[in-house]
């Protein structure tokens, strides 16, 4: 019998090249980012979250969040709701208009204005609900449906095996879970024990998500849940290379350098541009300021930069700080350093 290693990562027909997956982040996975994280070595990115009624009111916003990009592929969008109608209505439009490979459902939302909607991490509280919304939609659709959610609502209401049990019943092809519950938000620690009790009741395939901060903790959670894929959030933030460190790690126990300075800013250049092309300078511009404060992230006496970062308006004022990085980088002013990622689970 083939072990997870050995057998290929699939989510319905769709075949994987490896088991590193892009979470879903709200106002981060833009094709922008996610192209940029695709070409790092991803094996699967994740759209964020599209709200079913406002694409199904076809809220000009909500339709630009629909572009993707052909170079992305294999690509899942993400959709939320509440109520079984707007819900399979937005799925038949994302499974007959656009390009995507996969529909995922977002069930672990922890943010008080999705839960007010009864949507996101409100369904962990209802397994049964679980199952009617998505039988609803797994009828209703051709393309693979996942659903991505946390272990439970509280340290009281850990439903975690019910609830997964309830998505395969529901014909789910995947299910993704955080390891932690709705009321830690990101606070506290992913509990690894609860993601293994939960792969081993389940029989579609399971991806592992929580305190993955290095390659190292890729390998760990995988070994420990005994998931058949890995799905990394905050530590690809300003930090793309963490897809291509830990696909390398997984296959090869090889742990590749961290990125230069140069290298970094030359990837905010390059992320800032696709930025531009997608929704256009001004608005890049105002985005990239949170993203070029993650690539600046461990490089030593980054505080200025970022403060000058936070002022632009321009693009051209924005290019010609990162190069300005780069040149003092160049010149040995930046004393090359870049702090080394913690892994999670190291004192």
């Amino acid at each position: 019998m083939m072990t997870n290693e050995q057998k290929p990562f699939q989510i319905g027909d769709i075949v994987m090249d490896n088991r590193v997956v892009l979470a879903p982040m709200a106002g981060v996975c833009n094709s922008a980012f996610r192209l940029t994280v695709k070409e790092f070595g991803a094996g699967l990115v994740y759209a964020e979250m599209i709200s079913d009624k406002a694409l199904n009111t076809r809220n000009k916003k909500t339709m630009d969040m629909l572009y993707i990009d052909e170079r992305e592929h294999p690509m899942t969008l993400q959709i939320f709701g509440g109520d079984k109608e707007n819900l399979v209505e937005a799925a038949k439009y994302v499974d007959q208009y656009t390009n995507a490979d996969i529909i995922d459902i977002n069930m672990g939302c922890p943010v008080n204005k999705i839960i007010k909607c009864e949507a996101g991490a409100r369904w962990l509280l209802d397994p049964n609900k679980i199952y009617e919304m998505v039988a609803a939609v797994v009828d209703a659709v051709k393309k693979p449906v996942s659903v991505k959610m946390r272990i439970g609502w509280d340290e009281e209401h850990v439903f975690a095996v019910e609830n997964a049990q309830a998505a395969e019943r529901a014909g789910v092809s995947a299910i993704a879970m955080h390891g932690r519950t709705r009321t830690q938000m990101y606070d506290g620690h992913a509990n690894w024990d609860i993601l293994k009790e939960v792969k081993q009741n389940i029989n579609v395939p399971f991806i592992a998500n929580g305190d993955v901060e290095t390659p190292q903790d890729a390998k760990r959670i995988l070994d420990h849940t005994g998931a058949d894929a890995v799905m990394i959030g905050r530590a690809a933030l300003g930090n793309p290379w963490m897809m291509y460190r830990t696909v390398r790690y997984l296959e090869t126990g090889e742990l590749l350098e961290e990125p230069t300075v140069q290298e970094k800013m030359n990837v905010c250049l390059l992320h800032f541009e696709r930025l531009s092309a997608l929704k256009g300078e001004k608005m890049a511009v105002r985005e990239m300021r949170k993203h070029a404060s993650w690539y600046l992230k461990g490089i030593r006496g980054n505080g200025k930069i970022r403060t000058a970062i936070n002022q632009t308006e321009t693009g051209a004022d924005f290019c010609l700080l990162l190069r300005g990085v780069i040149a003092d980088a160049d010149a040995g002013r930046l004393e090359g350093e870049i702090e080394p990622t913690r892994s999670v689970t190291q004192a």
